[in-house]
């Protein structure tokens, strides 16, 4: 399975050098020199030759791209890497998104909440986007506090929800 681990910015310096946004919670792994990565959409591979910081993101250089203009020809590129099936982060409260997909919600009484539709990587912390049996879309933080466990091997995501977080509103 591929997942998207980078987006490439512009060019950096003349020598073919680029910026990437990193889109992944383990970039020394990802980047590390040698590191294969697949352009989405295609067949196509870039190998990293050096990755080093810069800013708030990443400078990476690939092998075969060696002046500005070769570097330019990336801007915009999602890059991705193929991930094993099962294959977990190293942190162990770390999750693929896409393994929290289809999970299901329930409390601590072990009431059903919904399953889990989306991730969404907001500034303040991530959220889960959750599908009530009734249709509605429930946001839940993605922090201990209210989700204290998530057993992938049980298909479940428990929840200590703050009062009136599963509510439902009339609006």
């Amino acid at each position: 399975m591929r997942v998207v681990v980078a987006r490439v910015g512009r060019a950096l310096g003349v020598r073919g050098d680029v910026l990437i946004d990193v889109r992944t919670d383990e970039p020394e792994r990802r980047f590390a020199p040698g590191s294969r990565l697949l352009v989405a959409d295609s067949d196509r591979e870039v190998v990293v030759e050096s990755a080093r910081p810069h800013g708030s993101r990443l400078s990476l250089h690939f092998a075969g791209v060696d002046d500005r203009t070769a570097a330019e020809a990336l801007t915009g590129t999602i890059l991705e890497v193929e991930r094993v099936p099962g294959e977990r982060p190293e942190e162990p409260d770390e999750y693929y998104d896409d393994d929290l997909m289809g999970v299901a919600v329930v409390t601590e009484a072990g009431d059903r909440v919904g399953t889990v539709t989306e991730v969404l990587h907001l500034p303040a912390q991530d959220v889960l986007a959750v599908r009530a049996a009734d249709d509605r879309e429930i946001l839940i933080p993605f922090v201990t506090e209210i989700v204290p466990v998530v057993d992938l091997d049980a298909g479940t995501i428990v929840v200590r929800p703050p009062e009136g977080l599963l509510d439902s509103e009339a609006t």
